[in-house]
């Protein structure tokens, strides 16, 4: 399935790295995924969730917190409250490049984070939380016997899951000063609680107290023999469809990006989704898919550039044009594969060109021929592919014609 990295920047200015996971058809709805506590957006679980959730429709950003995995910042000057931050700023992000996310997911720590922040995010309409503390206090049995090391040398080093953190005497008067159980109760958004009853890590005594703190519409599913970080793939997957089945009846249809309905074109139509400085609805007949460029040019990296699309179009005739004449002359021809390269170069590097100034285009065009072939066939078919109706029109005159298109007021 198609996914974008990215990264952006929080409320300080510093870079998170994100994984935007999309499905294959337009997303029905965008969702937010905070990790657990010192995890990443790679872990097991957040992965397996988000690739879940694409299969059924729904987009997933997930995001390295500050301090963690590939994003900036020291973790030692992060608390909850930076977390909460975090989380609002990726939500900023995705309302502007995409749709602002409908569904908040959080695990462990993360699912403590998303109640708090789904407050301050005006488009979510449903919070799943998965194996999440009600105190966010409760993560400080984590540290041990160094916690009254923390408190009085004001930051030490601890070690969380075998490796090192610097923990800081802020991040402890951070969790101690939030009431979780007041934001739960005035979330205002449908809310579904899975924990598993056996889990050892946070106690399932935490899922109820969230449960008798949310008011309705409100939902438990226990995830019965599951550990903490749902390492198995079936609970994961397990998680994911339960989410997604849950959450049907509290999304508002995502103003599609892809704008256009599913009705044939006659030719070609591309339209700008909004997504992005340069994200493009391509529509061809009645199939559809996305133009983009890469982020390094500004774009998302969502579909192939237009040059991409380009190459495509001639290998694909290339192909095609070489099938047709294999079956004609009954060729053994097994498999035919076409590999494209675009460059620009300077047109007193081309010996055979016309142009003698300036650069022009250059195309490389590797043909893999599978089959019992003699030289001479091989040679034949290689002039053949020359002959391809693309070939032929980008290396003829071409002409275009520009005209401006009355927007139909219906």
């Amino acid at each position: 399935m198609p996914a974008q990295r990215f990264n952006f920047p929080n409320a300080r200015g510093e870079r998170l790295a994100a994984l935007l996971d999309l499905p294959e058809t337009p997303p029905r709805a965008y969702a937010l995924f905070a990790h657990c506590f010192t995890c990443g957006k790679d872990v097991l679980a957040a992965s397996r969730i988000a690739q879940g959730l694409t299969r059924l429709g729904i987009a997933v950003l997930r995001f390295d917190f500050t301090g963690l995995g590939a994003s900036d910042g020291e973790f030692a000057n992060t608390n909850f409250s930076s977390n909460v931050a975090d989380l609002i700023a990726a939500a900023d992000h995705l309302r502007r490049t995409h749709a602002a996310p409908q569904l908040l997911i959080g695990h462990s720590l993360g699912g403590a984070a998303v109640l708090a922040a789904a407050g301050d995010i005006a488009e979510v309409r449903a919070v799943a939380t998965i194996g999440a503390p009600s105190d966010p206090g409760h993560i400080t049995h984590l540290f041990g016997d160094r916690l009254a090391d923390i408190a009085a040398q004001g930051e030490v080093e601890v070690m969380l899951a075998g490796r090192p953190f610097r923990v800081q005497r802020q991040f402890l008067e951070d969790v101690a000063g939030q009431k979780l159980s007041e934001r739960v109760a005035h979330l205002r958004r449908a809310l579904l609680v899975l924990h598993a009853p056996t889990d050892d890590t946070v106690g399932i005594e935490n899922a109820s107290a969230i449960f008798a703190a949310a008011r309705h519409p409100k939902s438990f599913v226990s995830l019965d023999d599951a550990d903490h970080l749902l390492r198995r793939p079936r609970d994961a997957a397990y998680a994911a469809n339960v989410i997604a089945a849950w959450v049907e009846r509290y999304l508002t249809p995502a103003a599609a990006p892809d704008a256009g309905d599913d009705a044939p074109v006659d030719g070609v139509r591309v339209q700008e989704t909004g997504g992005g400085r340069f994200q493009q609805h391509v529509a061809i007949g009645r199939h559809r898919l996305r133009a983009d460029e890469p982020v390094a040019s500004g774009g998302l990296d969502s579909g192939p550039d237009p040059y991409g699309l380009l190459m495509a179009a001639l290998g694909a005739c290339t192909s095609m044009t070489l099938r047709l004449y294999a079956e004609r002359k009954q060729l053994p021809l097994e498999r035919v594969s076409v590999h494209l390269r675009h460059t620009k170069i300077h047109a007193t590097d081309c010996d055979e060109c016309e142009t003698k100034s300036g650069r022009l285009d250059r195309i490389d065009r590797e043909i893999v021929l599978q089959g019992t072939l003699d030289d001479a066939t091989r040679k034949r078919l290689l002039e053949i592919a020359d002959m391809c109706p693309v070939h032929r029109t980008l290396t003829s005159e071409v002409l275009i014609k520009t005209s401006e298109r009355a927007i139909d007021p219906n």
